[in-house]
């Protein structure tokens, strides 16, 4: 009992050092909160703090986070198991259960601020080129998908988590982790690389990419009645990391009903769980988190739900317990081992064959280099780098159209991705 409130209270706690370091020091200010939780977690679980259990225990785990009591006392009079695995399996179980409540309540907090009707009418002829993108990252995670559908494992998984990101974001692939049932192990390797590959492409994009696109691409045209509320702009694109004002008694209680609001959403969405019959139990998970999505997008509408300050904040507090949390039981001396060349050639055709696809498809539309990149900005990161884009562009005017692909991601994500993984199941 008392191991199970403390790895309960560290593991919902501790992101507020996380938040604390950043806020006290300007470089890990630029590392991101989210980058501290997936690194000391990886620290803790290296280090072996956590035991793991014997091996007759790991093997009849078969991928699953942890098993029943009765099925251990079972393994343990055959002498598969050892009585240390008890220790081993609770905490396992205890960790699964903190990052699966942690997502799924942090859902729909993420999606309450996002008004989607509101940028819809925002984007304009944006919406051609949030299209393409569409387009490009489908087609090209399919492609991905056939080439090396025999070289590691479940590739159909990692082609929803890959369609899920590129269209959304971190949320959306943490989300289709849960729904796809990928290891731990495995998510953190794929989402270290997205968050190697980010750096690179956010620098790229911030310096020569405006001169090369608009070298080929047609030139920005402004459009005209187009009005940028500065204000919506601001609350949008607010830093995924500024938590500040949390407490304060004018936010603190709104947001406590939010909160409320989002555990009865994941609660509806739990119940969907266990409406779907036995038979199709590998939907079960796809069921509650999309009603959950689902559920969030439409509070979201709500306007006096939508109007609640911090909700995005609270919600990235949640997905930062859940990055530490799932961390925490991956080893790197395991994580990188055969087959990761592989991986890594998946991963990049992925991310920029999207890329170099939408591209072409901008250049054949006639689709201006402005556009196309802060579009481009909006699918591969999220709507808080678009303005850092546009200021690369100078240009303003674009900064809605970014923002809109990036709202319309997030909501979009969930589906997309766990659409084409059960989709390319198939073959």
């Amino acid at each position: 009992m008392l191991l199970a409130l403390f790895l309960i209270v560290f593991y919902f706690t501790f992101p507020l050092v996380f938040i604390w370091m950043c806020k006290k020091w300007s470089f890990l200010q630029k590392l991101g909160t989210i980058v501290l939780a997936y690194g000391f977690g990886l620290i803790i679980g290296t280090a072996g703090l956590f035991p793991k259990g014997s091996e007759g225990y790991r093997e009849a785990l078969q991928g699953e986070a942890s098993m029943s009591v009765e099925k251990l006392d079972m393994l343990m009079a055959e002498g598969k198991a050892v009585p240390a695995d008890m220790t081993a399996n609770k905490i396992a179980g205890i960790q699964d259960k903190v990052y699966t409540v942690s997502l799924l309540v942090a859902f729909p907090l993420l999606l309450f601020s996002l008004n989607l009707k509101r940028w819809l009418k925002y984007a304009k002829k944006g919406f051609v080129s949030i299209g393409l993108a569409l387009v490009s990252g489908l087609v090209m995670v399919t492609a991905g998908f056939f080439i090396w559908k025999n070289t590691f494992p479940d590739t159909w998984k990692l082609a929803g988590m890959f369609e899920g990101i590129y269209t959304g974001g971190t949320p959306n692939f943490a989300a289709l982790k849960l729904i796809l049932d990928v290891d731990a192990e495995r998510f953190v390797v794929l989402n270290t690389y997205d968050m190697i590959v980010g750096a690179f492409l956010v620098l790229f994009f911030v310096t020569v990419a405006p001169r090369i696109f608009r070298a080929f691409l047609p030139k920005f045209k402004e459009e005209n009645g187009v009005v940028v509320d500065d204000e919506l702009v601001k609350q949008e694109t607010e830093g995924l990391d500024d938590f500040s004002g949390m407490m304060n008694k004018q936010r603190l209680w709104p947001l406590l009903r939010a909160l409320l609001m989002s555990i009865l959403i994941a609660g509806v969405g739990a119940a969907v769980y266990f409406l779907i019959p036995a038979e199709y139990k590998q939907y079960r998970m796809a069921g509650m988190v999309l009603t959950i999505t689902t559920l969030g997008i439409l509070a979201s509408l709500y306007r006096p739900i939508n109007q609640i300050k911090k909700t995005f904040q609270l919600g990235m507090y949640l997905i930062l317990v859940f990055s530490l949390t799932v961390a925490s039981m991956s080893d790197l001396r395991t994580m990188f081992t055969g087959g990761m060349i592989d991986l890594i050639l998946f991963i990049s055709w992925c991310y920029f064959g999207s890329l170099i696809l939408h591209i072409i498809l901008a250049k054949i539309f006639r689709i201006d280099a402005d556009n196309f990149l802060i579009t481009a900005t909006a699918f591969i990161f999220s709507p808080p780098f678009v303005p850092l884009v546009a200021n690369a562009l100078k240009n303003k005017d674009v900064i809605v159209t970014g923002i809109a692909g990036g709202v319309i991601g997030y909501t979009l994500g969930n589906y997309f991705g766990t659409t084409l993984a059960f989709f390319l199941q198939q073959f």
